[in-house]
């Protein structure tokens, strides 16, 4: 983000019906795009137990970016997280507010709003249904 604006597109595919067509945060296979171009694949998939000790030990900060380690240290475990190698396996977190703009039921926006500056969000995520 340090070279501008990032925009993060999600797509997914229409059902056949119009009834099959629930809530766009529920679709459970996307493809991913950053700025335009394609870079991968999402999956929605339940919070398990490394994403909550993950949420627990980011709960006291309320906005900024940072490295959780890769071990336990600091994550409130006792334990090794599984397959962590010693000064690997570290975790990037960005935590900020987001302004949610729903376009219709196929299209949805979130912009990372930016209290430093007056100017436009640096980081879009866009969910589209095509």
């Amino acid at each position: 983000m340090a070279s501008g604006l990032v925009r993060i597109a999600l797509e997914c595919d229409k059902k056949a019906s119009k009834k099959a067509a629930g809530k766009l945060l529920e679709e459970p296979v996307w493809r991913a795009y950053c700025n335009g171009r394609k870079c991968g694949y999402g999956l929605r998939r339940e919070c398990g137990p490394e994403e909550a000790r993950v949420l627990r030990a980011l709960e006291p900060v309320s906005m900024g970016a940072g490295v959780l380690p890769g071990n336990s240290e600091g994550l409130g475990g006792g334990e090794e997280i599984e397959g962590d190698v010693p000064g690997q396996g570290e975790l990037m977190y960005m935590r900020a507010r987001f302004e949610r703009v729903i376009g219709s039921k196929d299209s949805e926006a979130f912009y990372m709003m930016n209290p430093d500056r007056s100017g436009g969000p640096e980081l879009s995520f866009y969910l589209l249904r095509v």
